[in-house]
C-alpha cells in the first residue's frame, strides 16, 4: 500500500496519482493536476484538500495553492467526475483551460 493513502484507505488516489491515470500523449501530469485542482476549486471535484500557506510552497503552483500530494480524491468521486464530462481539456495552462 503507498504511503500516500490518508488513513489507510485504498480507495483514494492523491492528487498527483489520480493526474498520472489521465495522462496521455497529449495531456501531461502537470496538465492533468492542473485541471484537477481547477476542478477542486469550482467544486466539480470532491476532495480532501490540503493548502499550502504561500509563504511554505515548494514547486510550481496549483490553483488555490492545493498541495498535490497531500491532497486525495476518492476513486468513485474521480470515475463520477470523468463520466459527468470532466475529462481534462487539451489546452491546458496555469490559467486554466483554454479552447
Amino acid at each position: 500500500m503507498s504511503t500516500l493513502q490518508p488513513h489507510g484507505s485504498e480507495t483514494s488516489l492523491s492528487l498527483h496519482q489520480a493526474a498520472q491515470m489521465l495522462t496521455t500523449a497529449s495531456l501531461s501530469v502537470r496538465e492533468a493536476e492542473i485541471r484537477l485542482a481547477l476542478a477542486i476549486d469550482r467544486g466539480e471535484l470532491v476532495a480532501n484538500v490540503l493548502r499550502w500557506a504561500t509563504e511554505q510552497w515548494e514547486g510550481e503552483r496549483l490553483e488555490g495553492n492545493i498541495d498535490r500530494m497531500r491532497t486525495f480524491i476518492e476513486r468513485a468521486d474521480l470515475e463520477a467526475w470523468l463520466s459527468a464530462g470532466g475529462v481534462p481539456c487539451p489546452g491546458v495552462t496555469d490559467a486554466g483551460c483554454v479552447k
